[in-house]
């Protein structure tokens, strides 16, 4: 067994190179990509600190240093959208993984074959939707002649039709809604995967000393799946701060504006319809720092645990 370990962590030779070439060089292909969209773009965060001018291009813009953040700061607009988009992200963060999870357990513990996998077709569809789709019959279903209010006012819940999106207090409700729904199924995918790797034959040792389905999913189920649960977190975490963007911008509107803008469309709203592109890449790169640090505090959290349950 040492050896074995021995050889795989050992130097890679030529002879393992052009064994595998094949994946090298698609391998290569993929690096080539993300460093020509991914890593060359970022050359584009010296706006941040310029105050760009496209006729003057990056290297003859007067160079500011930390003006444009300063700026940020002090603009309570920005600062209301910070709230909002950390505000929204957290919750699509723990209402979409928690449905994701409920989902895929509710979905494993149907014992017909055939009902499951028509289930699961029917809750992969939303994902295949455009927002603009989407957005579209939630205008329809929660306008004031839509199917929501109809059913309010058949159950005497409403007096009087009332308009959703006229009120910033609902908002973050529906755009979770909105994520929810377009999303648990094709989220649930990853977790019915695991689950299904599970032993079966704890389930039957399980089942002969009297354990009922909660208990399973209990003990069972959830253990199993907790290392892609923590995965997948630790993945997810530095989204948070990718709260949307189609969205937002959809379905707000004057009346929400307080609640619905996010950094993204604060981008939008400065680097490209007002011209300042110093002032949006500074929001840009603000939110990217931002979701790196989440990122590292996540999986440092993360270690720790681990090292608490080996000792």
């Amino acid at each position: 067994m040492t050896s074995v370990v021995k050889g795989r962590t050992g130097k890679i030779n030529w002879k393992e190179i052009k064994r595998q070439k094949v994946l090298l060089l698609w391998s290569l292909v993929f690096v080539i990509y993300g460093f020509i969209f991914c890593y060359l773009p970022l050359a584009g965060w010296l706006m941040a600190f310029e105050n760009y001018k496209p006729k003057d291009g990056f290297f003859h813009s007067q160079f500011i240093g930390l003006g444009k953040f300063k700026q940020l700061f002090i603009d309570d607009g920005f600062l209301r959208v910070i709230r909002n988009t950390l505000a929204m992200g957290v919750i699509n963060l723990v209402v979409t993984f928690v449905a994701a999870i409920v989902f895929a357990i509710l979905l494993n513990e149907l014992k017909s074959q055939g009902g499951k996998k028509v289930v699961q077709t029917i809750s992969y569809l939303p994902h295949f939707l455009s927002w603009i789709i989407v957005t579209g019959i939630l205008h329809d279903a929660l306008a004031g002649t839509g199917i929501v209010n109809d059913i309010l006012l058949r159950l005497h819940v409403l007096k009087e039709p009332l308009n959703f999106f006229a009120h910033p207090k609902y908002f973050w409700g529906i755009v979770a809604f909105a994520n929810v729904w377009k999303e648990t199924g094709w989220n649930a995918i990853i977790y019915l995967a695991a689950i299904v790797a599970i032993d079966t034959n704890l389930y039957e040792a399980a089942a002969i000393d009297g354990a009922g389905r909660w208990a399973r999913i209990k003990y069972i189920t959830l253990p199993g799946i907790k290392p892609t649960i923590i995965i997948l977190l630790l993945m997810n975490a530095g989204n948070v701060l990718n709260a949307g963007f189609e969205v937002q911008y959809l379905l707000g509107n004057g009346l929400v504006q307080s609640v619905s803008q996010t950094i993204d469309i604060y981008v939008l709203k400065w680097g490209i319809s007002q011209g300042d592109y110093s002032l949006g890449t500074a929001a840009g790169v603000f939110k990217s720092v931002v979701s790196i640090v989440i990122i590292l505090i996540a999986n440092g959290m993360a270690k720790r645990a681990g090292e608490e349950r080996l000792f």
